[in-house]
């Protein structure tokens, strides 16, 4: 989406301005126009009278009153009249920049002006003064109200300030209703509290929230926020104005600007939707959400927006949806004919042609990748996929009619859903994303049959497991093989029934189904278990400790992992003809007492850490209560203890000069030295050199 569909659209004036403009407000100047001087005629500008050429005023205004009509749905319908006209709401092009279009900041619609209200020097010698649809008497000459409202006439700033300080802040004496600081519509009288005007931005804010501000200050305040980035703070504003006028069609469409600002695509289609709803000719509302569409890659509701009748396309908009069409239409092809792989290169095509925040098509790079084999890559997809809004059977709301091959949006989403979750062994969450799926969309032959495998595979597994806890294996065996037959890349299912062969005595069928699940899913632990355990059976002790060496990176604090493991590397010695003594499992640190020992213990077959001490310093006293715990935490691992003051000769052989220090040597040979470690780093050098 180009930058420009974004922008509210207008010049503004934000809250840093409002103090300026209230001042104005105050210091009063003979020469500014007044209602004559507004262009009544332009379906831009909200400031419309009803009394046409008769509303004139017999001297200049001190002041600006909006004449607007009784009602914003009024102003709205004359602006959309005519077709490609802005909406009232909208500031672009329109006479509100201009000093002539000044705003007063009554708390509702201001009534426009009728014929016969009118300021006259007859009768009682008073003014009568235009506003609020009603024609009231002015306060006499030597009483000047501390707001908008002043007595026709030249009077200097200065003048006025002398007034305020030699007597209190008065209300005319007339009938009319005086506010302070803006004019008030209502028939019975408003009393309002003293107060000066707020110079600071909070101070504005917080003042003018009190006074009901007219939505239009709203909207620009929201629009300055929206430039600087802050979406959230223009949302807020722009909630304000639409519920002061909520059937304005430009507030709704910059409230969705905002929202696509803060990352809610859902929401910002809704508010674009019930902007061209309340104005079906408003062309920028069109123009979003058609962006709006084509990020979400729903290239039909796009073209609708983007091609509406009377509406000239965006060049720029048109070329990208173009392009987002033709490679959804090839990866719909190449996803029928099962070639996954160019399903991914399309699904990048798609999201770098613009439909970056696509739920659907996070959830077609998840279903290729499962079906490569990748189900840890699926399932991270999964997990960062745009959240999309509910599904409604509303015709009235596009996204949920909106289609991707051939399905409902929504119910693709919980189509793929079911198959990863079924893939996982989560085979519950699985059923209810596909009763999901057919929910929204059930005459979808795919979700037809999703549904069935799905429930049919769920079923043949809850009765082998029954088996399985019964011993009755043969049955169980049987039992998985019927879903295995419904959903032959289901690796759960592959595993369990390996499981039964090894409880059978069938180790090479157990290392077969085995094979069969870490092929769909090569991080499966269990299944990778299950195919070290079948290995030893066979004593096939190479593949059996090259299983196991991966398990116990995989799993570094399971105990039976690492004793599986020492076995197995004890067994492969002795297969070879190694010479193998005094091995064992576990134990205490084994104290050394001469040259010959040490090097038969660091000949023995997998780690040995050595720690060279000397029992009186006080360093090695420190961490040698940690070597101890390290020993119960790492069975597999040889560890001894050297005090080179007794044992001169092996601190010699092994030039050790630095106590303490430790030495891991793997095999008989050395790999690794630390001086005087810290606790951390020692373990992690034990932990490597355990796997």
């Amino acid at each position: 989406m180009s930058h420009s569909s974004e922008k509210p659209e207008s010049e503004v004036v934000g809250l840093e301005h409002f103090s300026d403009r209230f001042s104005e407000k105050v210091s009063f100047e003979v020469n500014k126009p007044d209602f004559r001087e507004l262009d009544l005629g332009s379906p831009v500008s909200p400031l419309r009278t009803r009394g046409g050429p008769s509303a004139s005023s017999s001297s200049g205004s001190s002041g600006s009153f909006s004449g607007r009509n009784n009602g914003l749905n009024q102003v709205q319908k004359r602006s959309n009249s005519a077709p490609g006209n802005s909406n009232s709401g909208e500031l672009s092009g329109s006479s509100e920049n201009s000093p002539t279009a000044e705003r007063s900041t009554s708390t509702g619609n201001l009534k426009a002006s009728k014929p016969g209200h009118l300021r006259s020097d007859s009768g009682s010698g008073l003014t009568p003064l235009i506003y609020s649809g009603q024609a009231v008497n002015s306060p006499p000459l030597n009483v000047l109200p501390t707001g908008n409202i002043c007595p026709s006439g030249r009077i200097s700033k200065i003048g006025m300030s002398a007034n305020r300080s030699s007597r209190t802040d008065v209300l005319g004496s007339g009938t009319g209703n005086y506010g302070h600081g803006s004019i008030m519509r209502g028939g019975a009288a408003v009393v309002a509290a003293k107060g000066e005007i707020h110079s600071s931005r909070c101070s504005i804010g917080n003042d003018l929230g009190k006074r009901g501000v007219d939505p239009e200050e709203l909207k620009k305040a929201g629009n300055e926020h929206y430039k600087k980035g802050h979406f959230a703070d223009a949302l807020s504003l722009y909630d304000r104005a639409i519920a002061l006028s909520p059937a304005s069609a430009s507030y709704r469409s910059n409230r969705a600007a905002a929202l696509t600002g803060l990352g809610r695509l859902g929401e910002a289609v809704r508010e674009c939707e019930e902007a061209v709803r309340l104005d079906p000719n408003y062309i920028r509302a069109h123009h979003r959400l058609a962006s709006l569409f084509i990020r979400l890659g729903q290239v039909e509701n796009a073209r609708k927006h983007l091609c509406y009748p009377g509406m000239q396309p965006d060049p720029n908009e048109m070329q990208k949806l173009q392009m987002v069409e033709k490679h959804i239409s090839k990866c719909a092809d190449v996803r029928r004919i099962g070639d996954w792989k160019s399903v991914l290169r399309e699904v990048d095509a798609v999201v770098a042609a613009g439909a970056d925040s696509s739920p659907q098509l996070f959830m077609c790079r998840a279903e290729a990748l499962l079906k490569l084999h990748q189900i840890d890559d699926a399932e991270s997809v999964l997990l960062h996929v745009p959240k999309s809004e509910p599904h409604t059977n509303s015709k009235s709301n596009s996204s949920s009619q909106a289609r991707f091959f051939g399905m409902v949006s929504e119910a693709y989403s919980y189509f793929v859903r079911a198959q990863i979750e079924m893939a996982l062994g989560r085979f519950e969450n699985a059923v209810t994303a596909a009763e999901k799926a057919s929910q929204i969309d059930s005459r979808n032959l795919e979700v037809v049959v999703l549904l069935s495998n799905v429930r049919m595979v769920a079923r043949a597994r809850v009765r082998g497991n029954d088996l399985f806890k019964s011993e009755r294996f043969t049955e169980a065996c049987a039992a998985y093989g019927e879903g295995l037959r419904l959903d032959p890349s289901n690796s759960v299912l592959y595993c369990n029934r390996a499981a039964c062969w090894f409880k059978l005595g069938q180790w090479e069928k157990s290392i077969e189904d085995s094979n069969q699940a870490l092929h769909i899913q090569p991080n499966y632990t269990k299944a990778l278990l299950r195919r070290a355990t079948s290995f030893a059976k066979l004593e096939r002790w190479e593949e059996a400790v090259k299983d196991y060496e991966v398990l116990r990176k995989e799993l570094p604090n399971d105990n039976e992992v690492a004793e599986a493991l020492f076995h197995a590397q004890v067994a492969l010695k002795k297969s070879r003809g190694e010479e193998v003594y005094n091995l064992k499992f576990g134990g205490e640190v084994e104290v050394v007492s001469g040259l010959e020992q040490f090097r038969a213990a660091i000949s023995l077959p997998g780690v040995s850490v050595v720690h060279f001490e000397v029992a009186s310093n006080s360093q090695c006293k420190q961490i040698s209560p940690f070597v101890d715990t390290l020993c119960s935490r790492y069975p597999s691992i040889n560890f001894l203890k050297v005090d080179i003051q007794e044992n001169p000769t092996v601190g010699t052989a092994e030039n050790v000069r630095i106590v303490p220090t430790f030495k891991i040597y793997k095999n008989g040979s050395r790999v690794k030295e630390i001086v005087c470690p810290s606790r951390d780093m020692l373990e992690h050098s034990v932990r490597h050199y355990s796997f």
